[in-house]
């Protein structure tokens, strides 16, 4: 597929993102031997360690703690993650700070030169873009969160000193298969021959052992060649040359938050000669991580949290989470979700922690409208009576105010199942206080 360059070049950032949405026909397009083309023509190349990161879920909590800890040591840290919740200039920060929209319009434009006539979806060429920023800024140290899978996702023509998979569980079948040795193997597509594979899952898929084996990546497994333990004030990390003790609890809340640190712990001792961290680092690092929408619990009254679980797995840790909170009388749902989600699944670890259900449409239109996500709720026997409701709205914002206002001050609210169902709510707070 081709198509001819824009005819008009847009002015800024605003008009160059609304380009890129509509250009090509799909919203994804697996392969990069498009991308691999561009990112040639570019010139795309690194001159400091790169550490790659993907996973089912854990993947954003992973990145922030590298990028909190690498900062606190005193490097210059260039950090690509996605999606955003507000401003696509959330994708890529330098040091913490998010890049200008008058970086992303020249960034743009090299590339939009670059590709001629090849043509790139909108993840590719923003993807394309961050890298050529983040390369030409002169870092210590680049962090990449890979989109969907790993061997086909275009962040993957990067090759990075260190690869990370967090976790490996079910998730967009329709690209990366129905079972986790079908998915292990399509995450284990970023490790490299001879550079250090790191995975945090417990039990990980054979698939993703046998081809780290297989392309001679130095692969590193929690409970094998790294692991913790620790009690309620502290935490200990252990590798396969290195030993981190006394450790403060990462800020991020979360039942699994633990397994993501000892995979940023694991991924710097492989690096503790190009990128040395002390302990104190260590320690302030976990501390100061922030990371918005996973287990985010919102000051004031009544308790408000923001997550983004949208797959089971996910679903199933906030579930935990909120186990492990003190008691609320009652808890409001705000749910929505994107059609091809296990919407089931999710609704199945979620249908006892939630009382009253605020289900909302998205702007997507492959989002799940509120009208099947009540049917998907009533077949799971989820019941209307004095103590349980189930309410219709036709995006977050609504369902969030509904909730706000019949909400006591003893009760919780949960925003959850999907990146835009959580920026609603962000957006509609934003909103409020300005």
């Amino acid at each position: 597929m081709s198509t001819s360059n824009a005819l008009v070049k847009p002015r800024n950032l605003i008009e160059w993102l609304s380009v890129l949405e509509t250009r090509h026909s799909k919203e994804i397009d697996m392969g990069l031997d498009r991308v691999a083309s561009v990112k040639n023509q570019l010139g795309i190349q690194y001159q400091c360690p790169v550490i790659m990161v993907a996973g089912t879920n854990g993947k954003g909590s992973t990145c922030a703690m590298l990028e909190s800890i690498l900062m606190q040591a005193g490097y210059r840290v260039g950090l690509y993650s996605k999606p955003h919740f507000l401003d696509f200039n959330e994708r890529a920060r330098i040091n913490g700070i998010p890049v200008n929209d008058e970086v992303f319009v020249h960034v743009f434009d090299q590339v939009e030169a670059a590709r001629g006539n090849i043509s790139l979806t909108y993840f590719e060429f923003t993807t394309l873009a961050i890298c050529k920023l983040l390369a030409d800024a002169a870092l210590d140290v680049v962090i990449l969160e890979v989109g969907l899978g790993g061997r086909l996702d275009a962040v993957n023509v990067i090759d990075a000193d260190v690869s990370i998979v967090t976790s490996v569980d079910i998730d967009h079948v329709d690209y990366l298969g129905d079972t986790r040795e079908k998915i292990g193997f399509e995450k284990a597509g970023i490790f490299r021959t001879d550079k250090v594979a790191i995975c945090s899952d417990p039990q990980p898929p054979q698939s993703l052992i046998d081809h780290a084996e297989s392309i001679g990546a130095d692969l590193r497994l929690f409970g094998r060649d790294f692991n913790y333990n620790g009690d309620k004030q502290q935490w200990n990390f252990g590798g396969r040359d290195q030993r981190r003790n006394s450790l403060a609890y990462p800020s991020l809340r979360g039942a699994n938050q633990l397994l993501n640190a000892s995979a940023v712990l694991a991924a710097l001792e492989a690096l503790r000669h190009e990128l040395p961290v002390g302990a104190q680092e260590v320690r302030t690092g976990l501390v100061m991580v922030d990371l918005p929408g996973r287990f985010q619990v919102l000051p004031g009254r009544p308790t408000v949290v923001l997550d983004v679980a949208h797959n089971p797995h996910a679903a199933a840790t906030l579930a935990q989470n909120l186990d492990n909170m003190g008691f609320h009388a009652y808890t409001y749902g705000v749910f929505g979700s994107m059609l091809d989600k296990d919407i089931a699944g999710v609704i199945a670890q979620m249908k006892y922690k939630i009382d009253h259900w605020c289900v909302c449409d998205l702007p997507l239109p492959r989002a799940a409208t509120s009208e099947q996500l009540a049917q998907e709720l009533q077949t799971a026997g989820v019941l209307e009576d004095k103590e349980r409701s189930l309410q219709k709205f036709g995006n977050p914002e609504d369902a969030y105010a509904f909730a706000m206002s019949n909400a006591g001050e003893n009760d919780r609210i949960v925003v959850f199942g999907s990146f835009l169902t959580v920026a609603g709510v962000m957006r509609a707070r934003r909103n409020a206080q300005s």
